[in-house]
């Protein structure tokens, strides 16, 4: 396994943990691995998890809660979609009450 597929197999992991209902962001997901600055390489995880069934890919958000993954989902609104599914409500592309649902990563879970 190369460092770069075990690094997105760490964030794969951690976005396994996020609770229905509930979102995180690159960059929390990054402080919990111990790479802070590394928030960019989890978004390029994200892109890479579309395909699997098994990570729950639409509810990782950049910091303010604004949907800047969606053009990976297949269809135009299908991030949304699924979000929206699990009661968010997103307002040209924001999660709104962001800070509501907000998960962030923790050793405990």
């Amino acid at each position: 396994m190369t460092q770069s597929t075990d690094f997105f197999e760490r964030v794969y992991a951690v976005v396994r943990q996020v609770p229905y209902g509930k979102v995180t962001t690159y960059g929390a997901i990054a402080r919990f691995l111990g790479a802070a600055k590394s928030a960019r390489t989890v978004g390029y995880a994200m892109n890479a998890a579309h395909a699997r069934a098994d990570v729950p890919a639409h509810r990782v958000v950049n910091r303010t809660g604004l949907l800047t993954g969606k053009h990976h989902f297949g269809g135009i609104n299908t991030m949304q979609q699924l979000l929206e599914a699990e009661g968010h409500t997103i307002v040209d592309d924001q999660i709104q009450n962001f800070e509501t649902v907000l998960w962030q990563p923790t050793r405990c879970g």
